[in-house]
């Protein structure tokens, strides 16, 4: 498992753009003096990862999801392209089959009473604007926020926690190579002899 992890922290580590490339571009140009929003620590990969997690499950909107984990980044001082990577998380399969249902069951154990069906209902007979803000003010809408809220809370907490624990390995198995290294090297065979 170290070696996959290895190889994709290489591949992330290729895919990361340049200071010259942050500098160069008009909307990342004022981040390019914080560079450790863009560089892989220990620190900033697991707040990289519970932002693009918290972002990702609780905005739903894609644009959205992008611009704002990497804004939650900056105060967090979480590592933006890994905070960026995470907010697909939330693609259309998992929302439509998985985030938003639970959101659901979610709110609806805190006394709402939410039906995810009306949201099909309405999409497929083209509800007006009032509709939706009478369907915003009912109780389907809190529920959902509640629901997306609490999961995404609990995402990035897990998210941190295994960011963190892989880090973790992946220093340790380094620790532990370099050590067999210096034990197996010619240089201390030939002073134990």
């Amino acid at each position: 498992m170290s070696t996959a992890f290895g190889r994709l922290a290489s591949w992330l580590h290729q895919q990361m753009p340049t200071h010259q490339q942050i500098e160069a571009n008009r909307f990342t140009a004022p981040l390019a003096r914080r560079g450790e929003l863009f560089r892989f620590t220990r620190r900033s990969v697991p707040r990289g990862v519970a932002a693009g997690l918290f972002v990702g499950i609780f905005a739903l909107i894609p644009g959205v999801q992008i611009i704002g984990s990497a804004l939650t980044c900056v105060p967090v001082r979480g590592n933006i392209p890994l905070a960026v990577a995470m907010t697909f998380v939330s693609n259309p399969f998992t929302t439509l089959f998985v985030i938003l249902p639970l959101a659901v069951t979610i709110g609806n154990l805190f006394g709402f009473h939410a039906d995810i069906g009306t949201i099909t209902v309405m999409m497929e007979h083209h509800a007006s604007l009032g509709q939706w803000w009478h369907w915003v003010l009912s109780d389907t809408a809190p529920a959902i926020v509640l629901g997306l809220f609490l999961q995404a809370v609990v995402a990035s907490v897990l998210g941190y926690g295994v960011a963190a624990g892989l880090w973790r390995l992946r220093i340790a198995g380094k620790h532990r190579r370099r050590l067999a290294r210096s034990a197996s090297s010619p240089a201390t065979q030939s002073v134990e002899a």
